[in-house]
């Protein structure tokens, strides 16, 4: 049996309740793709894209909805040998990838902002954005999952001063296009499990600028720390952080922020008497 054929079995098998189960059931509950769509799966190269083309075509083949995908690869500058590795596992997994070449990663490296991954993360988006639409998609699929969501929501509290998370699906402000996170559901370690047991490499992070700036005092670095020493205090910290984010009290918050409106508790406060 071919390489690809043992994982696309795994996937199914020995992962299907830890990973292939929760990438359903974010498409089902979040109703992310309907008959028709056509559906730009972006991968990075790392191990959530490549795992998410992947389930991708397992849902394809298995599921009731008829859609097609399209694998998206852009090349924002990575040297050969990262290219590469993207090329040689996308073949070993027998993943129909399109590439397309872009200079993201040389604006980076000559801009003074700050955040490099900040602005390197929205730079790739928009031109992924306009490579799905070149290409026909009405939808576009990261491969966010349970622990960036997270992850997202505590960075946004401690350094933004703001509740605010990672949405599993929404609208493009600036493109006719749908983004999903079918991954929503899925644990990181659980990822990095099915990885390593069937032996796989995948590429990390390849911009040599933001490793320099940003890998050691990582904000998002602290909070994965912060969230793996609860998960050791509590095995459902993490579970429980991912429930409030859809279980939000209006009723015992002091204001909240709707299509950039403010609302406060005293709009209504006298009116209760």
């Amino acid at each position: 049996m071919e390489k690809y054929l043992e994982i696309e079995k795994g996937i199914i098998t020995t992962y299907r309740k830890r990973i292939y189960r929760k990438f359903r059931k974010a498409i089902e509950d979040y109703h992310m793709i309907k008959d028709g769509d056509k559906i730009a799966v972006c991968i990075s190269g790392g191990k959530d894209s490549m795992l998410m083309a992947k389930c991708f075509q397992e849902f394809q083949k298995h599921g009731n909805l008829k859609f097609d995908l399209v694998f998206l690869v852009m090349n924002p500058g990575y040297d050969k040998e990262n290219l590469e590795l993207i090329k040689s596992n996308s073949k070993l997994l027998n993943i129909p990838i399109e590439i397309f070449d872009s200079d993201i990663f040389k604006i980076i490296e000559n801009s003074i902002d700050d955040s490099p991954c900040f602005l390197c993360a929205k730079m790739r988006r928009g031109v992924l954005y306009g490579q799905a639409e070149k290409l026909g998609c009405n939808k576009i699929a990261l491969g966010h999952h349970f622990d960036d969501a997270i992850e997202t929501l505590l960075l946004n509290i401690f350094y933004g001063g703001e509740v605010k998370t990672m949405m599993p699906k929404l609208h493009s402000d600036h493109f006719n296009l749908e983004l999903i996170r079918p991954m929503f559901y899925v644990k990181e370690d659980d990822i990095i499990s099915w990885r390593d047991s069937n032996h796989l490499t995948f590429l990390d992070c390849a911009c040599k600028f933001s490793k320099e700036k940003a890998e050691e005092d990582s904000k998002r670095l602290e909070i994965k720390k912060i969230i793996q020493d609860l998960r050791h205090k509590s095995k459902y910290a993490d579970t429980s952080i991912f429930h409030s984010m859809s279980n939000v009290n209006l009723n015992a918050m002091i204001g909240w922020t709707k299509d950039k409106q403010n609302y406060s508790f005293l709009d209504e406060y006298d009116l209760k008497k």
